[in-house]
């Protein structure tokens, strides 16, 4: 029976040409890593073209980690320099939007009323998460939805403990405001 290897030893073998170690840390990750993305640009095939672009990018600069940090806080330091990279050339583009709300709308019924209101509540807090400025937004979505520490999340966005803090405060400020201002 083959034993597990540790997250150290694959990216060690990786290092060494083991694209199948490699191709494992991403099955370790990707989930991970696309919703990340997928909170910040809002749209699923942007998230997973990014998502694949962070791993093709982890793979080619695999010699520059240096094993200070965890793998995953690398890795999603490089998913959110790359998802603020492509949010700030969509808004020079400025011709789409962050997110099309009409695809997430199912035509069905829309069952009890709890479920409707719910999903209205949900459309609500990702609008409002769409109009925070990059850094709260990246803020909000490693501590809100990862549930990453503050310090950690200051290893991936290169931010004071402090500022951080600041900013996720803000975040939720902004968040609850556009949700009461639009019930």
């Amino acid at each position: 029976m083959k034993q597990e290897q540790s997250e150290e030893d694959l990216v060690a073998a990786s290092r060494n040409g083991d694209r199948a170690a490699f191709s494992r840390l991403v099955r370790m990750h990707q989930e991970r890593v696309y919703w990340v993305v997928r909170r910040m640009v809002g749209d699923h095939d942007d998230a997973l073209d990014l998502a694949q672009e962070v791993f093709i990018r982890a793979y080619e600069k695999l010699d520059r980690f240096r094993g200070d940090a965890r793998f995953f806080t690398w890795l999603y330091r490089i998913a959110m320099n790359m998802t603020l990279n492509h949010l700030r050339r969509a808004k020079l583009r400025s011709f789409l939007p962050l997110a099309d709300h009409g695809d997430a709308v199912e035509e069905h019924d829309p069952g009890p009323a709890e479920q409707l209101e719910s999903e209205q509540l949900r459309e609500l807090i990702t609008d409002a998460i769409e109009t925070l400025p990059e850094k709260q937004r990246a803020v909000f979505v490693l501590r809100y939805f990862e549930e990453l520490p503050y310090e950690e999340i200051s290893t991936i966005l290169h931010t004071s403990t402090g500022g951080l803090k600041a900013n996720y405060h803000h975040a939720v400020r902004k968040i609850e405001h556009h949700v009461k201002a639009h019930l």
